[in-house]
């Protein structure tokens, strides 16, 4: 034992592992100093802000751009909580509404042969050739056409618009990898092809359904260009398009601006560990499911 312990302690040291450990630290501080630095900024006064050379730390930090900003009574707070309840209907509708309509057509895409079956699926893909600003003159006429300016669901049914290609891609890659033997096996016990993809797809898919939501979710929350176009009402503006009611022309609240934008990240962040989790047990699951 003791030759076998001696033996160990003597073993070389990999270079390339701590090469790779020290260039994720690297990268992780080099992520997360914007998002220090933001919330470092929301905690000071507007004369710390604008100090130079810069206050790193605020010597009186504060919290009163939070509580503004979170007062249903304060009219700035009452306007902050409104663009966020705007952008939490219109992420949460288009990430739903996409995953219903993302996973049979994936599924259809992956387990049935028809005529121009590829050519329609490369088609789907073709409109993620060109920048989402291309589209944006034909589709503001589309809706004023529609009569949905200046409502939620002309920005949801744009975002559908550029999150279904990606959408159906992942999750048609998905399962291509979930055995087709299980779905027989279930049909052999008298499953019919809608309850085989129901009790049997759905459920070893859940990770790459849980992946897109992520996906879509996050791409609807943060989007600015066609939100600051077809959205020209107060009461209907999303977050990113509201956020820049903190800049003026004379002067910028900076810690405000901060402090918003810091509360704009939290509920991706928390949603994106909250769904984290059941992706990993989901994973796990479907990997020892009979």
């Amino acid at each position: 034992m003791a030759v076998l312990s001696r033996a160990r302690s003597r073993k070389p040291i990999d270079g390339w592992n701590w090469a790779g450990n020290v260039f994720l630290v690297f990268l992780l501080l080099f992520t997360m100093f914007p998002m220090a630095w933001m919330l470092l900024t929301s905690i000071k006064s507007q004369f710390a802000a604008l100090q130079y050379p810069p206050q790193w730390w605020p010597t009186e930090p504060t919290l009163s751009n939070y509580t503004t900003l979170l007062d249903p009574t304060n009219p700035v707070g009452r306007e902050f909580l409104g663009y966020f309840w705007n952008s939490f209907i219109v992420s949460f509708a288009t990430t739903i509404l996409g995953i219903v309509v993302a996973v049979p057509a994936a599924y259809a895409f992956s387990r049935f042969k028809f005529p121009g079956r590829t050519f329609l699926f490369f088609s789907v893909l073709l409109r993620n050739m060109f920048p989402a600003v291309v589209f944006l003159t034909p589709l503001f006429i589309l809706m004023r056409w529609m009569g949905l300016v200046n409502t939620h669901g002309s920005l949801i049914i744009t975002y559908l618009t550029f999150g279904l290609p990606l959408s159906i891609w992942l999750l048609k890659g998905f399962y291509d990898n979930i055995p087709i033997q299980l779905e027989q096996a279930a049909r052999i016990d008298g499953a019919t092809r809608f309850q085989a993809f129901i009790y049997v797809v759905v459920p070893l898919s859940t990770p790459g359904i849980i992946a897109t939501s992520i996906f879509a979710f996050i791409g609807a929350w943060n989007e600015y260009v066609y939100a600051l176009t077809f959205l020209s009402r107060q009461e209907k503006m999303t977050l990113p398009v509201g956020v820049q009611r903190f800049f003026s022309e004379f002067a910028t609240d900076w810690p405000g601006l901060m402090a918003a934008s810091f509360l704009m990240s939290v509920p991706v962040v928390v949603l994106f560990l909250i769904l984290q989790r059941y992706f990993v047990r989901a994973l796990t699951e479907g990997a020892v499911k009979n």
